[in-house]
């Protein structure tokens, strides 16, 4: 039986803040192979969630760089992850519109227009009007209180985390 519990948006927040700028020893840093954007990303949800799904391939966990899901590092993985159908533990979100973001929640971008390449951590939304409304924090080009509107993207993609799911 799942419970479902809040998502601490101000620790999530909190994390972004301490470590946009440095690496938590306690994970790897994917920078030199590929980028740490998502990592990073995972890592302040996990702040605000407190909650893993060790499930293999499909889950959303992190013992060390060589076990953890694809969704732990993967844009695209972490997307599938958190827009899940069928309950289970972790987060969850849901994919909305700029103006429902909100601090703790996570903007994906594509760079291309093709492929998803990023996922800066909002750390400031409040009812944004425009992309310059919306500061996020980062690993890859890392940032923090950097405006949405700075950087040069073709699409982008709102996911606001929902809740999290604790086996019960």
């Amino acid at each position: 039986m799942l419970a479902l519990l809040p998502y601490d948006r101000a620790a999530a927040v909190r994390y972004a803040h301490l470590w946009a700028y440095g690496r938590n020893p306690r994970y790897y840093d994917y920078e030199g192979i590929g980028g740490d954007c998502t990592n990073f990303a995972s890592q302040c949800i996990y702040a605000g969630a407190g909650v893993m799904n060790d499930t293999p391939t499909f889950g959303w966990y992190y013992i060390n760089a060589n076990d953890k899901a694809p969704a732990w590092t993967g844009v695209e993985y972490l997307y599938n992850f958190l827009k899940r159908r069928t309950p289970s533990a972790g987060p969850f979100a849901g994919e909305v519109s700029p103006e429902r973001i909100r601090p703790g929640d996570i903007v994906q971008l594509s760079f291309d227009g093709a492929d998803w390449q990023h996922s800066p951590v909002v750390v400031a939304a409040d009812r944004p009007r425009s992309y310059s409304d919306i500061l996020v924090a980062a690993h890859s080009f890392d940032a923090d209180d950097r405006p949405l509107s700075t950087y040069e993207f073709v699409r982008a993609r709102f996911l606001h985390i929902g809740g999290v799911y604790r086996q019960g």
